[in-house]
């Protein structure tokens, strides 16, 4: 019940991601908001260390060259990719795009796992697929591809990096917050970096705490919440709360204005379909085991 918990909270923080990065990125550019996110994200992980809440480590974990890249793909690979993609293509599919990431994952217990019903794990990853392909294809000018070919490569990018942390962490010897700091101020070096190339100005006001939210919610948040459930929990039932992200986030966009072709809706509905039943599936599998 706690991972369950810890899950349905960095879920529910996840859900209002696209939604917000959507208004940011209507004004300022991807370096800025990233910026943002990975400053907020940053404090937020240093909190987690200086308190010492449960999950923090006291010094037992050793920090090594395999999970810092591993802290690094989860966090900065996926959320620099999920929002270049957000720049690049409409939100709403960029986004279904990038929470993929549960169907990536089936892919992966069939490969190395040994499910106890393989079949029906690949038919319904094959169907998730298949759904993705109709969301690329469902632009209102019924074209494929209808933002630029780097944001859906991006969004797919996104979608495996995270599927890669999602495997990996619980593996991990070492706690989320040790993980998930050294990645975050990385992450805000090289945004920085990125801001001072494009010549931008820092925000103010809401735009400021917007960005902020970002990281210290969605990004810092989640990410700890995600990963002590997975921690808590190999992965089962856990992977079932995970893929509301999809329904809850397009929900939200939807009721702000974004729209889907039927044709995308129909891919939204099998992408988020075939999570359903990879999480059904694996969920079934570890209360049979």
């Amino acid at each position: 019940m706690a991972a369950l918990a810890l899950a349905g909270s960095a879920v529910a923080l996840w859900s209002t991601n696209a939604l917000v990065g959507k208004a940011l990125l209507a004004n300022h550019p991807v370096s800025q908001v990233q910026l943002l996110q990975f400053a907020g994200a940053a404090l937020v992980f240093a909190l987690i260390r200086l308190t010492g809440r449960p999950g923090s480590s006291q010094g037992a974990d050793r920090l090594t060259l395999f999970p810092l890249a591993v802290g690094f793909v989860g966090l900065v690979g996926t959320m620099v990719l999920q929002y270049v993609a957000f720049a690049s293509m409409p939100v709403i599919e960029g986004n279904l795009v990038a929470y993929t990431w549960p169907v990536m994952v089936a892919a992966a217990v069939i490969v190395f796992d040994n499910p106890r019903r393989p079949v029906l794990l690949g038919l319904a990853t094959a169907i998730g697929f298949v759904g993705v392909a109709l969301v690329i294809a469902g632009g209102r000018d019924r074209t494929w591809f209808q933002g630029d070919l780097a944001g859906y490569i991006a969004a797919f990018g996104s979608a495996l990096c995270m599927a890669f942390y999602s495997v990996v962490v619980g593996r991990l010897a070492v706690s989320p917050d040790r993980l998930l700091l050294p990645s975050s101020l990385i992450g805000l070096a090289l945004a920085l970096a990125w801001c001072v190339r494009d010549g931008v100005a820092w925000p103010a006001g809401s735009y400021l705490a917007l960005g902020l939210y970002l990281g210290a919610g969605p990004m810092g948040l989640g990410y700890y919440l995600w990963s002590r459930a997975l921690r808590l929990e190999g992965g089962g039932r856990v992977a079932v709360v995970a893929y509301l992200t999809p329904i809850a986030s397009t929900l939200l966009l939807t009721l702000s204005g974004e729209r889907l072709t039927m044709t995308a809706i129909a891919g939204a509905v099998l992408v988020v379909g075939s999570c359903v039943a990879v999480g059904l599936e694996r969920s079934e599998a570890d209360s049979h085991v």
